[in-house]
C-alpha cells in the first residue's frame, strides 16, 4: 500500500512539473469563478428590456421582434429544462468562463506560465467585464458569442496538418456561435464579418474560392433556418422597432413647426403629427438628446410597442424628403449623439433591483429577490473602477484600442487575428454612428471585452519573449501566413525558448 501511494505521489508530482495537471487546474478555477458569479448575480440582474423578455419566455406576453425573439426562445427553454428562471444568467456566466477557460489553456500552452494563463482567466473578473456577466441583455449575449467564435478561431489554429474532421466540426461551432450573435443583435452583422474571416483563414488557411463559398453558405444557411424556425415557434408581433431611428432625426432635427409641415406632407394623420410635434417640442424645450420614442413622444399605452408599426412608412417618407434639406443639421447632430456615446458613456452598473416598479414582477422573481449584499458589494466595487478608472468605461478608450489592434503592424503570432478583432471592435463602434439612442456602456460592451482579450493575448507574448531573451533562449517568431498551415511537432509561434548553438 505504501508502495502504491509512493507511486501515485510520483506520478502527480511529475505531472505538475511537466504542467499537465496545469490545464486541469485552470478549469476547476474557471468552474469556481462562473459559479460565484452566478450566485453574486442570481437570480440574473434585469432591466425593463430583459423583463419583457422574461414575461415572453414565461407565456405571459406575447413574442415580438422589439427584442431578439431568440432570446426569448432560449430563456423559455432553459427555464422548461431547469425549472428556474436564474439558468439564463448562469448560462452567460458559463459561455463567458469557458470561453476564458479555451483562451487561457492556450495562453500556457504556447507560454509555458501558469500567471499568464490565469491573467486570461482574471478578465472575467475585470471590473468592465464582470459588469454585466449576469445581466440579461442582448448586448451580452452577443459579445459572449463573438468571444467564443474567437476562441474556436485560435484553438482552430493549433491543429496541425490534416484532422479535416476537427476541422470542420470547429467550423459548424464557430458559425453557429455567429449565427447566434447575428440574430440577437441585427447591428451586430459588421461585427461579425471579421470574426468570420479569421474563422475560415484559422479553418482553412490556404482557402480557396469554393472553400470561401462553402463557408459564408453555411453562416447564411445556419441564420437563414435558425431564424425561420425562432419564427414558427414563437410567431412574434412585428414591431419595425427600427422605426426609432428615424424618429431620433426628425423629432431633433427639424424644428416643431417643420415637424408638422413634413408630417402633413408625408401623408400623416392628424394624431400621428401632433404626437410628433410634441415629441419634438418635448425633446427640443427639455434638451433630451436622444432616445426620443421613450422620453418625449406622448405614446398611446394601448398601443404598445406595436405603436410605431403603423406609421413606420410615413417616418421613412419624412426622412427622406427632410434629411437631404438639413443634411448639416442632421449631420450635427448624429456626431454629438456619437460624441456622447464616446466621451459621456454611462450605465457602467446595471442596478439588478432597480426595476420599472409599474411593471408586475413574475412570482418567480419575488421568490428569489436579488442578494443585496452582493449586489452592493459588486456596485461598489464596479463604481469604484468607474471613478478612478473611467477610460475602461468609455467608447473613445475602447476605439482607440481597436484602431491601434487594426492598423499596427505586429509582430505577433497572432498579428493577423488581433487585426480582425480590431476591426471587429471599430466597426461595431462606428456603426453606432447613424444609429446610436443613447449612451450606454453597454453598447461597447463587445469592443471593450474584445479589447482587453487582445491586450492581454499582447502581455503574455511580451512577457514570454523578455523571459526567453532572459534565459539566453532565441523565440521563435514566425510570421502568420508561415505557420498557416498548422505543424506537426513543435507548436508553431511557440515563444517559449529554444536551444541556440553556441557562437
Amino acid at each position: 500500500m505504501p508502495q502504491t501511494v509512493d507511486r501515485w505521489t510520483t506520478t502527480l508530482r511529475s505531472a505538475w512539473q511537466r504542467g499537465a495537471l496545469w490545464p486541469w487546474c485552470l478549469a476547476a478555477i474557471a468552474a469556481f469563478c462562473a459559479y460565484a458569479v452566478t450566485v453574486v448575480f442570481h437570480p440574473g440582474y434585469l432591466s425593463v428590456d430583459s423583463l419583457e423578455q422574461l414575461g415572453q419566455a414565461l407565456g405571459d406576453q406575447p413574442v415580438n421582434d422589439w427584442h431578439p425573439p431568440v432570446m426569448a426562445l432560449l430563456w423559455r427553454i432553459l427555464i422548461h429544462t431547469t425549472g428556474a428562471v436564474s439558468a439564463m444568467a448562469a448560462l452567460q456566466a458559463v459561455v463567458l468562463w469557458g470561453t476564458l477557460w479555451v483562451l487561457a489553456r492556450l495562453v500556457w500552452k504556447n507560454t509555458g506560465s501558469r500567471w499568464l494563463s490565469l491573467a486570461m482567466l482574471a478578465v472575467g473578473l475585470a471590473p468592465h467585464v464582470m459588469n454585466f456577466t449576469g445581466v440579461v441583455w442582448k448586448d451580452v449575449h452577443m459579445a459572449y458569442a463573438l468571444l467564443a467564435a474567437f476562441a474556436v478561431v485560435l484553438t482552430a489554429r493549433e491543429l496541425p496538418a490534416g484532422r479535416t474532421r476537427t476541422r470542420w466540426a470547429l467550423l459548424i461551432l464557430g458559425v453557429l456561435f455567429l449565427a447566434y450573435a447575428l440574430l440577437v443583435r441585427k447591428n451586430g452583422f459588421v461585427a461579425v464579418i471579421p470574426v468570420f474571416i479569421m474563422l475560415v483563414l484559422a479553418i482553412w488557411p490556404s482557402s480557396g474560392r469554393r472553400r470561401w463559398l462553402i463557408a459564408t453558405s453555411a453562416l447564411v444557411a445556419v441564420t437563414a433556418v435558425a431564424s425561420a424556425a425562432v419564427s414558427s415557434t414563437t410567431h412574434p408581433v412585428a414591431t419595425r422597432q427600427y422605426a426609432q431611428i428615424p424618429l431620433d432625426d426628425i423629432v431633433h432635427v427639424l424644428t416643431p413647426a417643420q415637424v408638422g409641415a413634413a408630417a402633413d406632407k408625408a401623408g400623416a394623420s392628424a394624431d400621428f403629427r401632433n404626437r410628433l410635434v410634441a415629441a419634438a417640442t418635448t425633446c427640443q424645450s427639455e434638451r433630451i438628446p436622444a432616445d426620443a420614442y421613450f422620453q418625449c413622444y406622448p405614446r398611446n399605452k394601448s398601443l404598445g410597442v406595436k405603436e410605431l408599426r403603423g406609421n413606420t412608412d410615413v417616418l421613412l417618407r419624412m426622412w427622406t424628403q427632410e434629411m437631404p434639406k438639413h443634411l448639416r443639421g442632421y449631420t450635427v447632430y448624429r456626431v454629438r449623439v456619437f460624441s456622447k456615446l464616446l466621451f459621456q458613456g454611462n450605465q457602467a452598473f446595471q442596478n439588478g433591483s432597480d426595476i420599472d416598479p409599474h411593471a408586475p414582477q413574475p412570482p418567480a422573481l419575488a421568490s428569489a429577490p436579488v442578494n443585496e449584499t452582493l449586489k452592493e458589494s459588486l456596485q461598489g466595487y464596479v463604481t469604484g473602477f468607474a471613478r478612478d478608472l473611467p477610460m475602461i468605461f468609455q467608447g473613445w478608450f475602447w476605439l482607440v484600442v481597436g484602431l491601434v489592434l487594426t492598423l499596427r503592424r505586429w509582430s505577433s503570432r497572432y498579428a493577423r487575428e488581433l487585426r480582425l478583432l480590431g476591426a471587429s471592435s471599430v466597426l461595431y463602434v462606428l456603426a453606432y454612428l447613424p444609429t446610436a439612442p443613447q449612451s450606454n456602456f453597454r453598447y461597447v460592451y463587445w469592443p471593450a471585452l474584445a479589447g482587453t482579450v487582445a491586450v492581454l493575448l499582447l502581455l503574455a507574448e511580451y512577457v514570454a519573449r523578455r523571459r526567453a531573451t532572459a534565459s539566453g533562449g532565441a523565440p521563435v517568431d514566425v510570421d502568420p501566413g508561415d505557420h498557416a498551415g498548422g505543424g506537426s511537432g513543435a507548436t508553431p509561434g511557440d515563444v517559449r525558448p529554444v536551444a541556440t548553438s553556441g557562437a
